[in-house]
Order: structure tokens, then C-alpha cells, then sequence
């Protein structure tokens, strides 16, 4: 049965009817975008953990609904790829402390964390398989013709991974151990959702079974084919990539490697033809099971490594064309992901935000229909479920009238048509009332968000006397976020004086404008 009739049946037949209930379930039109919340070299400087917790209410601000976050479990590679005490939650990034403090702080503002785990393979504790926290006895736990040894297990249930142990999931004790890491660690802990690394590893049939019994909010798997992907014959991946989801019976979305690799070749050669299917539509995987379809434009392990990437070069797009990139997922349905440093190192927040208001405000949605206008050398244009048209190369093209210009940059633009985009910031006055100031002293305002200098008493926003006591400043913050603040001092010598009591609290208007928030101290 080809994979467009199977669809069709399954659609008719009701074949998710009988899906395992989850938090949230994937089928029906999503509104999730997902920033990858790490890149290849972040454990390097340590603290990362308190990185992502200062960041919690900047990545609200953005729009972002979901952060995927590295394997946080002990292990032998200082990624995290190569798990050695599943139970310990102290890792390269920080200590399970500071990793249930951001995990607090995401889930505080709304944005699930989705926990990297890695269950197809493992080291062990001293040697090759001495596995400990959960403890196993190796032998059995190893599939049969692993490097460690060929005398153990069952026949592994997918492909070899020569850096570690391959696991037999076929075995109940190991597939117990992982559930209960899963469920009481790292829900414990604060995760919601998972991201199952190397699933090419080992049987969808026990994704399945992870996923039914810990009921994550969101889970998606990372299946890179292992053949060269052929911009002439995307088909090959696409097929590859659906067939795992549906040994998973749907039960978890994928990285779409075909959307991907499909804007390489785009991007990189500037045919453009390639991003629409001879059924007219998109060509990756979203053209074909769209709310299984987790896009991305690079991550950690595609991602340039030279000055403008922080990634291990495997594939990257070209790092001038990254937002045009960005304006063709963000658009798009599927269930958008952003890279970590384009959003925060590369200078491409502000645009990112604003694509990703525009989707928001325009009520796109991982399901929804695309008409492609034009796709040749040069140029594809698009209009996506009626209220948004874009377009990305260096060719023109306007969507005509009753259309308004909503973003645009170096080769792309958006348009938008009966929406506004929401506003993006708000203007809060600060006032802090202190009738103790003497000449030489300063008065500031802190708080929790970037914005405020998160919390730092070093770089704080300084105020201006108006009427004494009183000090006043007026600042740009991401609309529609509740935030924490206080006031502080400083004389010239530098000490530093903080207002006491609890931390002030104020939420910045969804609609933009004006608010003014007090304290006296």
C-alpha cells in the first residue's frame, strides 16, 4: 500500500481511535513552537541550567511554547550522549538543583521543557557494562552482537551504535527501569515531554510502550536516515521517516530530516523548485503527515561549527540564508523549532519574534493548508491558510492587494492579510520610592527578565530623580509577561542597598501601551 492510500485508509478507518491517552494529544491543529534550548558546545562553560532558568521569561515573551533541553542525566561525554547513571541528575550543564530551578522557572511561564533522552544506548559506570543507578547485570541488558560482547541479549531491534552499549529492549527489567527514570526522575523533576535521540536505534513498538506508560505532554523522535538524502528522490527519507511514525502507531511526532535537507538544497543551490511535491504540495514530510512534522532549520548536530554556527557541521544551511529559513517553517505547517543560538547568538531574535507573532496572531497551525504559488530558480511564494503569504528568494514577488507587508529581510518576506500582529513590547515605568537617598547614590530597578539584567545587582537599569524621593524610568518589555522586580541602590563606593520584602510583581499589558509599576523602600 502506498503511503498516500495508507493515510487515507487510516483517516477513514479512525486509526488513532484507539491511541493512548496523553497529556496532549498530536493529532489536530497545533500551535507549538519549540526552541531547541541548547547547542553543541553549551555544557563547555558550565552553569547552562542557570543559563535557561534566567531565559525562562524571554523564551514566553517570544512566543516559544515548548524548549527542548540536553540529556540531563550523568554521563561519559560531556553532551550527554552517552548516558552512563541514568538517576544521577547532575551533569555537565549544572546540578539537579539548578536544573529543577530552570525547569521551575519554564514551567512557571508556560513553556514546557522537553527532556533529550537517550534509551538506545549506554556506558557504564567503570568499564564497558557496569551498569549502575538503575543497576543491571550487563549481559542481559546488551543486545546480542554488541561490541562488548556478542554472547548476550536478544538481536538488537534496529541499527548499531558502535560508542556504547547497544540496550535489549526486549528485555522487561530494562524497559521497566527506563519507564520509572522517566515517570519519577524526570517528571519529578520538572519535565513534561521527551525527545528520544538515535531512534533508528531500536523498535518504534517501544516508543510506543515509553510513551503510553509515562504520558508525556509532547514527545517527537530523532530518525536521521542512514543513506544519502536525494533532492531528486525525497521520497526515499519521507517514506523512511512516516514508516518509524507509524511503528510508533502516531503516538510520537519526528524531526522532518526531508523538509530539511530539502532546504539545503534550496537554499544552497537556489532551486527553490525543490520545496513543492508534483502533488502540489510542500515536499517534506509536512506535505504528507503534517501534524507529525517537527521542522527545523539546523540544531546542534547540523549546525555550522565555523565563526557563525555553535554545531558540529554535519549539514548546515548556508549561514546567510538561515532566515529565509526561518520565514519558510515559521509559516508553515508542522510544529515549528528554532536553534538556540540564531535566536540568541547570530543578532535574529527580533526577527524570529516577529515571524513568530505573525503565525501566532494569524492563527497558523501545524495543520494548516498551503497554496504554493510559485516555485522555481530563484523564488518560492506561498499563501498559508488564507491570511498569510510569503515568500523566500532573491526573485520579486508580491501577493497583491488586500495585503499587508508584515516582515521581510534579506530574500524573504511576510504578508498578512485581515490580522495585526500583536505588539511585541510594552512600555513599563518603574517608580521606587526611597526617602533615604543622599547625594551620590543611585537608584535602580532589577528583576527577573534580561530585559532587567536578570537579578543582577552589577548592570542594573539606573532610574532618574523626578521629585524627590521619588525615581522614575521607563523601559521597552516583552508584551504580555509577568515578571519580578525590585529596586536597589548604590553609593559610590558600591555598595549595594535592595529594597526588602518579597519581590514586586507586575505583568506587562498583552496589547502593548503603557503600565507603571511601584515600590517604596
Amino acid at each position: 500500500m502506498t503511503l498516500k492510500t495508507r493515510l487515507l485508509v487510516a483517516s477513514a478507518a479512525g486509526l488513532f481511535a484507539a491511541t493512548p491517552a496523553m497529556a496532549k494529544p498530536l493529532d489536530g491543529a497545533s500551535t507549538d513552537v519549540m526552541i531547541q534550548g541548547f547547542h553543541w558546545n553549551s555544557a563547555s562553560a558550565g552553569g547552562w541550567w542557570n543559563t535557561v532558568k534566567n531565559n525562562a521569561a524571554t523564551l514566553k515573551a517570544a512566543g516559544f511554547t515548548m524548549v527542548w533541553l540536553p540529556p540531563p542525566s550523568d554521563a561519559a561525554s560531556i553532551q550527554g550522549y552517552l548516558p552512563r547513571q541514568l538517576n544521577v541528575l547532575n551533569s555537565s550543564y549544572g546540578t539537579e538543583a539548578e536544573l529543577a530551578a530552570a525547569l521551575a522557572a519554564l514551567n512557571a511561564q508556560g513553556v514546557k521543557p522537553i527532556a533529550d533522552i537517550v534509551v538506545n544506548h549506554r556506558v557504564g559506570t567503570a568499564n564497558w557494562a557496569d551498569f549502575t543507578n538503575p543497576t543491571w547485570p550487563g549481559c542481559n541488558a546488551v543486545v546480542q552482537g554488541d561490541e562488548w560482547t556478542s554472547a548476550c541479549g536478544n538481536a538488537d531491534s534496529g541499527e548499531g551504535y558502535a560508542a556504547a552499549r547497544d540496550l535489549d529492549h526486549s528485555q522487561a527489567f530494562v524497559r521497566a527501569d527506563l519507564k520509572t527514570w522517566m515517570n519519577s526522575r524526570l517528571k519529578g523533576v520538572g519535565f513534561a515531554g521527551w525527545r528520544f535521540d538515535f531512534v533508528k536505534g531500536f523498535a518504534g513498538g517501544y516508543v510506543k510502550e515509553y510513551v503510553t506508560d509515562t504520558a508525556p505532554w509532547f514527545c517527537v523522535g530523532e530518525y536521521w536516515p542512514t543513506n544519502s538524502f536525494d533532492a531528486n528522490n525525497p521520497n526515499d527519507w519521507k517514506q523512511q521517516i512516516v514508516n518509524w511514525v507509524d511503528a510508533t502507531t502516531g503516538t510520537c511526532a519526528v524531526f522532518d530530516f526531508a523538509t530539511k535537507g530539502l532546504l539545503n538544497d534550496a537554499l544552497t543551490n537556489n532551486n527553490y523548485a525543490r520545496l513543492k511535491a508534483s502533488d502540489g504540495k510542500p515536499a517534506g514530510v509536512m506535505g504528507w503527515w503534517a501534524s507529525r512534522s517537527v521542522t527545523f532549520v539546523d540544531n546542534h548536530d547540523t549546525g555550522p561549527s565555523e565563526s557563525c554556527g555553535n554545531g558540529q557541521n554535519h549539514w548546515p544551511v548556508p549561514c546567510a540564508k538561515v532566515m529565509q529559513g526561518y520565514a519558510y517553517i515559521l509559516t508553515h505547517p508542522g510544529i515549528p523549532t528554532v536553534y538556540w543560538p540564531h535566536y540568541f547568538n547570530w543578532g535574529l531574535g527580533d526577527a524570529i519574534k516577529t515571524l513568530i507573532g505573525i503565525r501566532k496572531s494569524a492563527g497558523l497551525t501545524s495543520e494548516s493548508t498551503v497554496s504554493i504559488q510559485r516555485a522555481e530558480s530563484g523564488l518560492y511564494a506561498a499563501i498559508i491558510g488564507g491570511k498569510v503569504a510569503m515568500k523566500i528568494g532573491a526573485t520579486a514577488w508580491s501577493p497583491g492587494t488586500g495585503w499587508t507587508l508584515a516582515a521581510s529581510g534579506t530574500d524573504y518576506a511576510v504578508w498578512t492579510t485581515g490580522t495585526t500582529p500583536p505588539p511585541t513590547t510594552a512600555n513599563v515605568e518603574f517608580v521606587c520610592n526611597n526617602g533615604t537617598t543622599v547625594l551620590g547614590q543611585n537608584v535602580y530597578v532589577t528583576g527577573s527578565i534580561a530585559e532587567l539584567s536578570n537579578w543582577s545587582p552589577t548592570t542594573p537599569n539606573i532610574l532618574s530623580p523626578t521629585a524627590y524621593p521619588t525615581w522614575r524610568g521607563t523601559f521597552a518589555l516583552p508584551a504580555n509577561t509577568a515578571l519580578q522586580w525590585k529596586c536597589l541602590k548604590r553609593d559610590g563606593s558600591g555598595n549595594v542597598v535592595w529594597q526588602g520584602g518579597a519581590n514586586n510583581t507586575v505583568t506587562t499589558p498583552a496589547a502593548g501601551g503603557s503600565i507603571t509599576a511601584t515600590a517604596t523602600f
